[in-house]
């Protein structure tokens, strides 16, 4: 998806994965070389004028992992309910920052957590990236030393795995797709 806002000073909204799973009781983080800025950077996407972040996080999983929702599970720091009156509850991201991504256009980045158990069944869709990577900390420090990945996704790994202890894994099936059925009208 390319950018919705293109003008100086402009913010998108994105979401992004931050996936990790325990490979002989060491933590490995996925990341893949973005193909266009050529660095390992986790993955996700811009949230379309069409779509919630949650439906977002959906399609890019699927598209740039090859995992489907039941596959993993999103790290929560509680239960949030599952239902709120006319309203769809989605996940809470563990982070939420917004960075600069160069000529002064901005994304605001809703960052989830996400663990995974074992390889996706899918594959990756074409277009999309096809080197993935599952690295230790100690390997993404060095990928950051050597130039090829992105500190900002790194950092946020490390203070995702220093916190990991804290959290929930909850099953994906606990929230929807859907948009809400109802809602409130505006009256001016």
């Amino acid at each position: 998806m390319p950018h919705l806002h293109t003008k100086p000073g402009e913010v998108d909204m994105t979401m992004s994965a931050y996936i990790v799973r325990k490979d002989s009781g060491e933590w490995r983080c996925l990341v893949h070389m973005h193909r266009k800025i050529e660095l390992l950077m986790q993955i996700g996407g811009h949230i379309e004028h069409t779509q919630t972040p949650w439906q977002t996080f959906a399609q890019e999983l699927r598209d740039e992992t090859g995992y489907e929702l039941d596959e993993v599970r999103v790290l929560q720091y509680a239960l949030p309910p599952q239902q709120i009156t006319d309203a769809v509850v989605h996940p809470v991201p563990f982070l939420v920052n917004t960075h600069n991504v160069g000529d002064e256009h901005f994304h605001s980045d809703l960052c989830y957590a996400v663990l995974a158990e074992g390889d996706a069944k899918g594959t990756v869709a074409e277009g999309e990236a096809q080197d993935i990577r599952w690295l230790t900390m100690d390997e993404l420090w060095r990928a950051v030393d050597e130039g090829v990945a992105v500190r900002d996704t790194v950092e946020m790994y490390e203070y995702l795995l220093e916190r990991i202890d804290d959290m929930i894994p909850v099953t994906l099936e606990r929230y929807s797709l859907a948009k809400p059925a109802k809602g409130l009208r505006y009256k001016r």
